[in-house]
């Protein structure tokens, strides 16, 4: 397409040292998901935030401009593509959903398990339960969930669809350890998305010293940031290892 063709955008985001806007950071992704070639102003610090949200009357970042004309926030974004925004308030049967989902993914995942009951059989499956139903709490709602992942997951920030797959990651390997089938297959997953998680966490709270709280329990838990997301990825890397073993 010649460049005078193509769609393009302006983003204004905060991308300070200490905080990057997760909202940013999702905008950025449905814009270029959408084909827009995107001018990504960066805000840097408080004071560039404050000057920017003075200067065009708003009082939160990103902002989106499209065409010369404000198009406004991440949920804006999304109405002007036509796409569904939760509403403040709104009722949802998606809680419960997830819940009997799982619920029957679990008994399908024990029931398929050709495995006799055993002491190394519970502690398996304490474990990958564990899994199952922590998934089961970023699933119930998913957008928060993956709005707190982003403010600390490495991989999540350079391609924000990671931060979607996550719970459906660590439900997929769950269901398989459960079930002892496809054990290299749950194991490498588990692996993958177990390391990636302890690194991200091990940085932002043990290097980089920051305070934020934990999406591991789902994106409405008021749970910091450290031990219990540590454990739960090192749980992971654990049960993956000795899967493979």
């Amino acid at each position: 397409m010649p460049t005078s063709a193509r769609k393009s955008a302006v983003l204004y985001r905060m991308v300070m040292p200490e905080h990057i806007c997760p909202w940013g950071l999702k905008a950025r992704w449905l814009l270029w998901r959408k084909g827009y070639h995107i001018d990504d102003h960066r805000l840097r610090t408080r004071e560039e935030t404050d000057a920017f949200q003075a200067k065009h009357h708003v009082q939160t970042t990103p902002q989106t401009f499209i065409d010369g004309e404000r198009i406004g926030g991440y949920d804006d974004l999304r109405r002007f593509f036509g796409l569904q925004v939760a509403e403040p308030g709104a009722t949802s049967y998606r809680p419960v959903v997830a819940v009997f989902a799982v619920a029957l993914l679990l008994a399908a995942a024990a029931m398929w398990s050709p495995d006799p009951p055993s002491a190394r059989r519970l502690l398996g499956w304490l474990v990958s339960f564990a899994m199952c139903m922590l998934a089961l709490l970023k699933l119930q709602d998913i957008e928060s969930f993956s709005t707190m992942f982003l403010n600390y997951d490495l991989l999540a920030r350079r391609f924000v669809p990671y931060a979607y797959f996550y719970p459906f990651g660590e439900l997929g390997a769950g269901l398989l350890m459960v079930s002892g089938r496809l054990p290299h297959l749950a194991a490498a997953v588990a692996l993958f998305i177990g390391t990636v998680g302890a690194v991200s966490v091990f940085k932002a709270v043990y290097i980089d010293k920051r305070k934020l709280k934990c999406a591991c329990v789902g994106g409405s838990s008021n749970v910091p940031l450290g031990f219990v997301s540590l454990t739960e990825n090192l749980m992971m890397v654990a049960m993956a290892l000795w899967t493979m073993a």
